[in-house]
Formats: C-alpha cells, sequence, structure tokens
C-alpha cells in the first residue's frame, strides 16, 4: 500500500463525473451510436497515468454507477469495466511509453475489448443490437483519445495529482 497522501485526488473524481455525465448526455438518435465511451477513456487514462490510485475497485464502482445511470442491466457496464481495468493493469507499462499516435491503437484494442463484453452480455440478455452500434464508439473515442490524453495530463500536472 501506498503510504504518501494524495495530492488532487478531486481532481480525478471531477473528471470521472464528467465522464458519467457526458456518457448520460441527451443526444440525438442518430449520433447516439457514435458517441465515445468517455468513462472507460478517462478511467484508462488515470490507470496508465495513476495505476496505484485507479484500480480495478474503481473501474468497478464507475461501472455500476455507469449501469444506474443508463438504465442497464446492472452489473453490464461493471464486469465490461472490470475486465478492462485488469487489461490496462497488465499493459499499463508498455501502453504509457508509446507516443500518443501509438496510444491510439492500444486504446482502440482497449475499448474493443469494453463493447465486446458488453455485446456479448446483451446478447446473452436477449437485448442485442446492431454491431455498428458498437464498432462506432471504439472508433470514435480512439480518434478523440490525443485530445483527451493531452487535457487529462496538462490537468493532471497542473494541480499535481499524484
Amino acid at each position: 500500500m501506498n503510504d504518501m497522501p494524495a495530492h488532487g485526488r478531486w481532481v480525478i473524481h471531477l473528471s470521472l463525473f464528467l465522464g458519467l455525465m457526458l456518457a448520460v448526455w441527451p443526444l440525438p438518435d442518430a449520433v447516439q451510436p457514435y458517441w465515445p465511451a468517455w468513462p472507460a477513456l478517462i478511467l484508462i487514462y488515470w490507470a496508465l497515468a495513476l495505476p496505484h490510485r485507479v484500480n480495478v475497485g474503481t473501474f468497478w464502482v464507475v461501472g455500476l454507477l455507469l449501469d444506474v445511470l443508463k438504465g442497464a442491466l446492472l452489473g453490464e457496464h461493471a464486469l465490461a469495466l472490470t475486465v478492462v481495468a485488469w487489461a490496462t493493469a497488465y499493459w499499463h507499462l508498455q501502453v504509457r511509453v508509446f507516443p500518443v499516435h501509438q496510444q491510439i491503437v492500444a486504446i482502440g484494442l482497449l475499448l474493443g475489448l469494453y463493447e465486446f463484453v458488453l455485446f456479448w452480455i446483451r446478447g446473452i440478455a436477449g437485448v442485442g443490437q446492431p454491431l455498428f452500434h458498437s464498432l462506432a464508439p471504439v472508433i470514435t473515442s480512439a480518434l478523440v483519445w490525443p485530445w483527451l490524453f493531452l487535457v487529462l495530463r496538462d490537468l493532471r500536472r497542473r494541480r499535481q495529482v499524484s
């Protein structure tokens, strides 16, 4: 366990809150399939930057909150985000040293795993959706990653989040 005090933990909580709000932002039906997976992106960033502060438990709690906010099958997003947390924790030392343009591919794979687990759970539950609705957020989220990475990294450095 890390005995150092956590500085700027409120920044992590605020960014996760904003990610949850973006996830339930009302959008037109034509735009909805393309909306990035904001909570997953923000969680992945913090797990890469501060793996000792944002871990599997954080992913699980945010997933449960996302299930409740979206009215989804309870545990659907929690399980999917927990799988992504495991993959991120396993792979974080490699991904964090990649240049941003290579991180796009890694983030796309992590989000592809997230959407695959959601697609699988929904298929088992009998509430399947077209495959396109699972692939589109992976692509848009990967394209949003460089911008989000730069914003959160700058915020982490300015507020000295540790």
